[in-house]
């Protein structure tokens, strides 16, 4: 089993050779405006695209906690669009967002689609930020779901 691999850097720029999937959580109410998404949307317009088209369209397809979207951005590059999120935060005194059912629920998208590419997945700390979950909550869900089925993970925390 590997481990998660733990680098300074941009998640939008994933180190390694190989197909890649950069993988971020999304909020079940199509919005798409703060956070880890903005530095998506700076490189590549498709995801949020796709996002919001999705969830336009939610009637007649699979968007909800728990779902996953795959975007194709480049030919060796996808982004993974993980509902792992309800709603959006409203203060403070609103309770936080994230839900890791979903979180997990969707990694197991996630972790078929990176086998069946051949990928490895790149990606934030997935629900702690806006989300405002707590990594050592999410860490094993990722584990279990990824590392355990032989998947290279490498989570990057931006800045210093």
């Amino acid at each position: 089993m590997n481990a998660i691999a733990y680098v300074q850097g941009d998640a939008t720029a994933p180190h390694g050779k190989g197909v890649k999937i950069v993988a971020h959580v999304c909020n079940d109410l199509g919005g798409w405006g703060k956070g880890f998404v903005l530095a998506l949307s700076r490189r590549w317009p498709e995801p949020e695209a796709a996002y919001r088209r999705w969830h336009r369209e939610r009637a007649g397809n699979d968007f909800g906690l728990g779902a996953a979207q795959f975007v194709q951005v480049t030919p060796y590059l996808w982004v993974a669009n993980m509902v792992g999120q309800r709603g959006m935060r409203r203060g403070r005194s609103s309770g936080v967002p994230v839900r890791y059912e979903a979180i997990d629920a969707a990694l197991g998208l996630l972790a078929d689609k990176a086998v069946e590419l051949g990928a490895s997945v790149h990606m934030p700390r997935i629900g702690c930020g806006l989300a405002g979950g707590e990594w050592a909550r999410v860490e094993p869900l990722v584990t279990e779901r990824l590392t355990a089925r032989g998947i290279a993970v490498t989570v990057y925390d931006f800045g210093a």
